[in-house]
């Protein structure tokens, strides 16, 4: 059976670019160019890297965002990803970490998955709290901050940097 990786990444507004708040508090992303997180494409990487030393690997990427959001996507497959999902859904601008996380782990578990990798923080808010969530939210551990990931017989073997053992 094949490893099914699915890589959570999302489409921010460019860190270059001047930031405006829309009516609704939230940040306005109409006004600005955006693109695949940065720390996202890490995640990106580091899946395929995993998928190339595999025998038998599938990577997918999977957004939830507006339209433009699909550039992040087509980013992550021009890096090699097999397969993308987006989630769009005018009802979630706007969303917190909570809902963000509930709607991932939904679309995460219609994709099917092994392994789940996301990025340590979005390059747009830093709070780093969704992938604790969404690993909650899927009933599996969640490892972070990993300088070094394999996949060896079924285990998932980390490794921090400053890790001593």
């Amino acid at each position: 059976m094949s490893l099914r990786i699915v890589v959570c990444v999302k489409y921010v507004p460019d860190a270059t670019g001047d930031r405006h708040f829309a009516d609704d508090l939230t940040v306005d992303r109409d006004d600005v160019d955006g693109l695949l997180s940065e720390l996202d494409e890490y995640a990106v990487e580091q899946a395929l890297q995993i998928a190339e030393s595999a025998d038998d690997a599938e990577v997918t990427v999977l957004t939830v965002g507006p339209e433009d959001a699909k550039d992040a996507l087509r980013k992550a497959l021009s890096m090699g990803a097999d397969k993308a999902v987006h989630v769009e859904d005018d009802d979630l601008h706007g969303t917190d970490v909570i809902g963000t996380s509930l709607v991932l782990a939904k679309a995460v578990e219609k994709a099917g998955f092994d392994l789940v990798i996301a990025g340590m923080a979005s390059t747009d808010g830093t709070m780093g709290v969704v992938p604790a969530l969404l690993a909650e939210r899927l009933g599996v551990p969640q490892v972070t901050l990993l300088s070094e990931v394999s996949v060896e017989g079924g285990t998932v073997k980390g490794r921090r940097d400053g890790d001593t053992a």
